[in-house]
């Protein structure tokens, strides 16, 4: 970056219009940065999203896009399948590089990404967004101070209802889109991101029990866009073998001798999309629910529970610099993109890349690859596995 630059001149692209490139979009613009391009699979669809979202420029495709010199940082929205190589000629040429996770397909190709990125010298992040509510910054500050005590347990889940019918149909279940890992990789990496970052333990080992409950699922035979308003009939599906997870339980064990457990579920009835995290120690216990987020339970043995409200006069430091409205007035999901690319555009424009990053990096999208293919590899083999 240039002396002069900041964020209104900062030239941004993104590429993928699906659930989560909006989000970005909408996270970066509250951070008063501009989009200025949208990059999609046809020149079509990108026109159409562009005009609708009131970017100026568009591109038929990534490559296309990051031949305009006036970007400079990408934002990867697309299928998992395709983080690997494009966040690679992202960075070959010259661009600092936001991707969503998992950050590749396998741990050679995150490996070689967490290369590319040093040997670049640009930023590089994963969109673990969820490290940025603040009372999950709060419940850092508490495990790492030592206010809980010595770490005994770390538990917890992550479950959803969204693929709970066998007519529920996304190209996540698709292993070439969206890797062969589903559950776990989806979800089930984020909570592994909050605990690590939560309590600063890696896991040493893991045990993993998976699940398919439907072993077979009814794939719509047209795009579900063109059957938008309308009921789908039996003929309108063709049957599709599933071979991803539809449930994970693993058994953790984490450095110092701390263990841990996590249900990861996309099948739970009435989960709309709950991390559930408790951590118990040998002083008192935290637990924080993200579809209660503004909340912290304290658990203690010897005087009254507490229940923790997100309001920064109440804060720690670290989770007063993620917040951004007084108590009473709620933040949630949307917030923590904005906080996320707070961090990762403060850091583009002040120019030290020496310095350490406080957002999650290619660094902690390989780390959570090798934990998910350790995970995968138990679940195969049905033993305590190394990662």
């Amino acid at each position: 970056m240039t002396p002069q630059q900041s964020k209104s001149t900062i030239g941004v692209g993104v590429a993928g219009t699906g659930f989560i490139g909006p989000a970005h979009i909408e996270a970066l613009r509250r951070n008063g940065i501009t989009v200025l391009g949208l990059a999609e699979n046809t020149r079509e669809k990108a026109q159409q999203k562009a005009a609708e979202m009131g970017i100026p420029r568009n591109y038929g495709s990534l490559e296309e896009m990051l031949k305009d010199e006036d970007i400079q940082v990408v934002h990867l929205a697309t299928p998992n399948y395709l983080h690997y190589p494009h966040a690679k000629a992202a960075l070959l040429a010259g661009k600092h590089v936001v991707c969503e996770k998992p950050l590749a397909m396998n741990t050679r190709e995150s490996a070689e990404l967490v290369q590319l990125a040093k040997e670049s010298g640009k930023v590089n992040a994963v969109n673990f967004n969820i490290r940025m509510y603040p009372l999950v910054q709060q419940a850092r500050s508490m495990v790492q101070s030592g206010e809980l005590g010595d770490l005994f347990i770390l538990q917890g889940s992550y479950l959803q209802d969204w693929l709970l019918f066998p007519t529920d149909w996304n190209w996540r279940l698709e292993p070439e889109l969206g890797g062969t890992l589903r559950a776990v990789g989806d979800i089930g990496s984020h909570w592994l991101d909050l605990i690590t970052f939560i309590t600063g333990l890696r896991v040493v080992e893991v045990f993993a029990d998976f699940k398919t409950m439907h072993p077979v699922r009814k794939k719509p035979a047209k795009p579900v866009e063109t059957y938008t308003g309308k009921i789908l009939q039996p003929e309108d599906y063709v049957d599709q073998p599933i071979f991803t997870e539809d449930y994970a339980t693993i058994l953790l064990h984490f450095e110092n001798d701390v263990r841990g457990v996590l249900t990861v579920g996309q099948v739970c009835s009435g989960r709309k999309n709950r991390l559930f995290f408790e951590i118990n120690a040998s002083k008192s216990s935290l637990a924080w629910d993200s579809e209660r987020p503004n909340e912290l339970w304290v658990g203690h043995r010897t005087q009254p529970n507490q229940i923790i409200m997100k309001d920064p006069a109440l804060l720690s430091p670290e989770a007063r610099a993620v917040t951004s409205y007084p108590g009473g007035h709620n933040e949630g999901f949307p917030d923590t993109f904005k906080q996320l690319y707070h961090k990762v555009y403060t850091y583009i424009l002040n120019g030290d890349y020496s310095k350490p990053p406080d957002f999650p990096t290619f660094a902690d999208g390989h780390y959570e690859m090798q934990l998910c293919e350790a995970i995968e590899r138990s679940a195969k083999e049905k033993v305590w596995t190394k990662v």
